[in-house]
């Protein structure tokens, strides 16, 4: 949802904020206010060509920004292009400078256009005279019909994406013989190199250093274990014998005294310590020779381990892991015959499945699209139009037609003036009626039943924009508009700019665009009216500039019946 548009400095705009609600929000406003500017100015923001005529006279630089609730698709593209989301917004700001020179953020981060074309789809949708952003092309057409039918495309997609994956490694192992030699080659090498290594675990690299240690420091090791050996045990006043002379002084007081039981077992246990890392010193200090030879082993030894860990991994488990892999891809380049002729099969089943569930999602939107056909001329036609549509599915069976939405393409077609042939929806001519069209589509897919009940469906979560929607109508065409955009409003945000009172008065949030001269300087500006503004503002639309007390009444009628 749209929450905030706000233009400085853009076009007539010296300064404007309009902050949008849900529902549906309708602009109005004199002939030349400059209501379809701000509708430009949001096409700006949503990727549409700039252009430094945008910017105000004198000034050095337009500057347009919005505020959109985000989504989780639109969350996924900015984190594709490493973009920080913020909260539930999305902050999109364009300048235009005078100099024809342009900025884009998004979120207060530096964005470019590409971005905001990427994000356009997932939070809003125009259509306008001069343009419609995210043309109707054919993935929007059948996303409209598969929501009309509430189809799902959940089998097609696992069936296909299972057929492609297989179909890729088919296409690696039946890549150009030279580039498999040559790969077989580098592998056989890598492989062999590792295993003839043959490294014991992942640790031994550490060990090794730990032994290196020793051998490199042997004679100031051996010193140092057999002088705390001494102390310990072999000198005359050694911790050993003194530890024993108090332990029998102790046990001679503990004949008289239990409390010294417990100290005479503490100097035993002590003692027993002592001993036992005398031991350990002794045997450490004799079995530490300084080994030249050894010590040149190991040199070499780590040397070589440390050359697999430049090569193939920061760690000897990488290395142990990148020969492994190694291996398994030369195994399968060596068994690539066997292996083709499996993965063949596995792609033949993968492609039969595929085809069966193609089958029926094109079944389901064959049928769905017979309805969608009905529903939407009906629709069409009540807005002061006199057209035939249909909504037609070809199926493209063979593999190059083959995606994860099904093979079918999708084509909404129409004739808006009577004993002309249908025409794709897209070759619409006149910006009211694609306008007009769209809103009829809309309102088909939300309101339209499927079978013999109505479908609940959840609110999108893009904004739709109408410009020049009621040019041509009037009377109760135009009032149809008016309860359609407001059915339609009912799922999903939508803003409008109308010059008919009989839509205005359906509006959730009415805005007032205004234009006025101060110091010589054309302003345009832009609020939301109370309710007694808006019977003043529809009273105008009815009667013009003078406002009566019959407008006035009529006005009030209109606002009270469209509730």
């Amino acid at each position: 949802m749209l929450l905030e548009l706000r233009a400085e400095n853009y076009a007539v705009i010296d300064h404007a904020v309009a902050g949008f609600g849900p529902g549906l929000n309708l602009l109005t406003g004199e002939t030349g206010a400059g209501k379809s500017i701000l509708i430009d100015a949001l096409v700006l923001l949503l990727g549409g060509k700039a252009s430094s005529d945008v910017v105000r006279f004198g000034a050095e630089k337009a500057v347009v920004g919005c505020v959109f609730e985000t989504t989780p698709g639109a969350e996924a593209i900015l984190d594709e292009n490493g973009i920080d989301t913020a909260g539930d917004e999305i902050l999109i700001r364009r300048e235009v400078g005078a100099n024809g020179k342009g900025r884009v953020f998004v979120n207060n981060q530096p964005a470019t256009v590409t971005v905001l074309k990427q994000l356009a789809p997932e939070i809003a949708l125009v259509h306008a005279q001069s343009e419609t952003l995210v043309a109707f092309d054919a993935a929007q057409q059948r996303l409209l019909l598969d929501r009309f039918a509430d189809l799902s495309t959940d089998d097609v997609k696992e069936a296909f994406d299972r057929w492609r994956g297989l179909t890729a490694q088919i296409e690696q192992l039946q890549s150009a013989e030279q580039d498999r030699l040559r790969l077989q080659d580098l592998w056989s090498f890598q492989a062999k190199e590792i295993r003839d290594a043959v490294i014991e675990d992942a640790a031994e690299d550490e060990r090794l250093e730990t032994e290196k240690r020793v051998l490199a420091n042997a004679e100031k090791l051996v010193t140092a274990a057999s002088a705390a050996q001494d102390l310990l045990y072999e000198a005359e006043t050694s911790a050993e014998s003194l530890l024993g002379a108090a332990l029998r002084q102790v046990e001679d007081l503990a004949r008289y005294d239990a409390r010294f039981e417990e100290t005479a077992q503490q100097l035993k246990a002590a003692k027993a310590g002592v001993e036992d890392a005398a031991g350990t010193l002794r045997s450490f200090a004799g079995e530490v020779s300084a080994s030249p030879e050894r010590l040149s082993e190991l040199d070499d030894r780590l040397a070589m381990l440390i050359r697999l860990k430049r090569k193939y991994g920061a760690t000897l488990a990488e290395v142990i892991a990148f020969g492994e892999e190694v291996s398994g891809k030369l195994s399968e380049l060596e068994n690539r015959d066997a292996r083709l002729v499996e993965l063949e099969g596995q792609r033949g089943a993968a492609a039969k499945a595929y085809r069966a569930a193609a089958e029926r999602l094109t079944e389901e939107r064959q049928g769905a699209a017979k309805k969608l056909s009905k529903v939407a001329e009906k629709q069409i036609n009540e807005l002061a139009m006199n057209a035939k549509f249909s909504a037609d599915v070809n199926a493209d069976k063979t593999e190059a037609g083959w995606t994860g939405f099904g093979w079918d393409r999708v084509e909404c077609r129409i004739a808006t003036n009577p004993g002309e042939p249908l025409k794709p929806l897209t070759e619409i001519a006149s910006g009211g009626e694609m306008s007009r069209v769209m809103l009829a589509l809309k309102v088909s897919v939300e309101e339209g039943a499927s079978g013999a009940a109505k479908r609940k469906k959840a609110a999108l979560p893009r904004t739709l924009i109408f410009d020049e929607i009621d040019i041509g109508i009037g009377g109760r065409a135009a009032e149809a508009v008016g309860q359609k955009l407001k059915a339609l409003s009912r799922a999903q945000q939508v803003i409008c700019i109308t010059h008919l009172p009989q839509i205005a008065a359906f509006a959730n949030q009415h805005f007032l665009i205004e234009k006025a001269e101060r110091s010589g300087r054309t302003h345009t500006g832009v609020r939301k009216m109370e309710h007694e503004e808006r019977v003043e503002e529809i009273a105008r639309m009815l009667s013009g500039a003078s406002l009566t007390d019959t407008s006035l009444r009529h006005a009030e009628q209109m606002l009270a019946a469209a509730g």
